[in-house]
């Protein structure tokens, strides 16, 4: 059912719920996952005074990613890393749309059930409303 699954990753400890529900829906349908991690653009500052810091920046994604990916390896799943640089819910969107991803998997965040507005700004939230594919959300 689901070929092409994206799980956008930011490292944080929430992330693993979504790559373990990634992983679940990979094995049962043969599928293949796609680690995707952006780092943010910063647009107001010049792109020389950044140099340095986007490529301490990318270092260290490039190490986490390889790292993921090959524990999701480990599992008989074949499994991709892309790395990019932009503003994260655009960068998510454009990947999975031009990469014919079949299903996006994020974690996301529990909803205060008193201020649920709050939660409206989120990049998984974004996400998932303006998606050309199916969201699974994962709290």
């Amino acid at each position: 059912m689901f070929r092409r699954i994206l799980v956008p990753v930011d490292f944080s400890t929430k992330n693993r719920a979504a790559l373990d529900a990634a992983c679940l829906l990979a094995t049962d349908a043969q599928s293949s996952l796609i680690l995707l991690h952006v780092i943010e653009k910063i647009d107001y500052l010049p792109a020389k005074e950044l140099k340095s810091f986007y490529r301490d920046l990318q270092d260290r994604a490039r190490e986490k990613l390889k790292m993921a990916a090959s524990l999701i390896a480990e599992q008989d799943i074949r499994v991709r890393q892309k790395l990019l640089r932009g503003h994260r819910v655009h960068a998510i969107l454009d990947f999975a749309r031009k990469n014919r991803v079949d299903l996006i998997v994020m974690s996301s965040h529990k909803v205060d059930l008193k201020k649920p507005a709050k939660g409206w700004g989120t990049i998984s939230y974004r996400v998932a409303i303006l998606s050309q594919c199916p969201v699974l959300l994962v709290k």
